[in-house]
């Protein structure tokens, strides 16, 4: 099998002593196309590096001022793509993981807007589902389209955007979690809370407090099990 240009070029600069670096948007672990390029340096033996970046979906989430696990609303987020050209492995269609109902964000998949909307509804998801498309977000021309599941098929058509965008479903992305004025009420985190024990602190204390395991343990601030004395049979027993 012919190599790939890239790779061509790559092991070709590296014969020649250089050092190369391949840089790409988002992050090389999501829809990167870089376990089959580390095959070949692995047959090559050539040593390389992979510097995380930051995918889209993160990118996403910052212009849209949202959080993906909400308390009480979402603590699930799966990454995924619609069905095309390349099949889906057994038991990862888009229908079997929106039955869950969690924050779901789709990578390459804007062309199939329409079947999207159709299929999640038909999965469960209500037809007032918040969406936001994010198309080439963090590069000077993103562009951001916000609606629901009944709708936002329409204005991504009109937007015109066939390609670079990313699609994210679930409640999570709805604007009116932010409104401090909203009507729409969603539990907090914990974290923060005085009545909450945890690994700095015990409940009812506003300043870190100093507890050992055994104390913390005791109030519910670890779900570790505590060490127990092992017993060993005798045969007598």
């Amino acid at each position: 099998m012919a190599l790939p240009e890239i790779m061509e070029v790559t092991l070709q600069a590296v014969s020649e002593g250089k050092t190369v670096a391949r840089i790409q948007s988002g992050d090389p672990s999501l829809y990167g196309a870089t376990l089959e390029q580390m095959r070949i340096l692995e047959r090559e033996r050539v040593d390389y590096e992979i510097i995380p970046g930051v995918s889209a979906a993160f990118a996403a989430a910052a212009v849209l001022k949202a959080e993906l696990t909400v308390p009480e609303v979402s603590q699930t987020v799966i990454m995924t793509r619609a069905e095309g050209r390349v099949a889906m492995p057994e038991g990862e269609s888009l229908i079997d993981l929106a039955r869950h109902g969690s924050t779901l964000v789709i990578f390459l998949s804007v062309t199939r807007m329409f079947r999207i909307a159709n299929q999640l509804q038909e999965a469960g998801y209500p037809a007032d589902t918040p969406v936001a498309v994010a198309y080439r977000v963090g590069w000077p021309d993103q562009q951001i389209i916000r609606g629901t599941l009944t709708d936002i098929a329409e204005k991504v058509r009109d937007a015109k955007i066939t390609l670079q965008a990313l699609i994210i479903v679930g409640k999570a992305v709805d604007p009116n979690l932010l409104d401090p004025a909203s009507d729409e009420r969603v539990a907090v985190s914990h974290l923060y809370s005085d009545e909450y024990t945890h690994l700095y602190r015990r409940a009812g204390q506003g300043d870190h407090a100093a507890a050992d395991r055994t104390e913390l343990y005791e109030a519910g601030g670890y779900e570790v099990q505590p060490e127990r004395a092992v017993h060993t049979s005798t045969g007598d027993d």
